[in-house]
């Protein structure tokens, strides 16, 4: 088999509680760690040294068409403040056969925004909902 680059455009989404989660676009999968600089005043050398600190997670936005009668994002978002209401989410990337090839999840999930479709009379596009979450962290297998 030949080693090749992976399209982007087949992959899942999966979260706990949702009967329909078509997203269009996932986006900030994005994991950093912190770098801590230091120097004691009894060093010889100028520089600072560095070190590896906490690790960083951003915030994972979700794009998807807005569907009569759904409204469970938004639901969602309004329960924010239960911690029994925050949920793992599973991002799966597939290859041409829809087999699993790299798996984010993340852990700990709530809603931090909401965003409902822009309104224009002139307009011929979809009308797509955003949701941006957060979570405790974020992992990458292979399967």
């Amino acid at each position: 088999m030949i080693d090749y680059p992976l399209a982007k455009y087949n992959f899942e989404v999966e979260m706990d509680g949702f009967t329909r989660i078509g997203f269009t676009e996932v986006s900030g999968l994005d994991m950093e760690n912190e770098v801590i600089e230091y120097r004691e005043g009894a060093f010889t050398s100028p520089s600072k040294i560095v070190m590896p600190g906490m690790f960083k997670y951003s915030t994972i936005s979700f794009k998807r068409g807005m569907v009569r009668g759904d409204n469970d994002i938004h639901d969602w978002f309004q329960t924010i403040l239960d911690p029994a209401n925050r949920r793992d989410i599973q991002v799966t990337l597939l290859d041409e056969v829809r087999e699993p090839v790299f798996v984010w999840v993340i852990s700990n999930a709530f809603v931090t925004k909401c965003s409902s479709t822009d309104l224009k009379a002139e307009g011929n596009e979809i009308a797509i909902e955003t949701m941006e979450v957060r979570g405790d962290s974020i992992s990458v297998s292979v399967p």
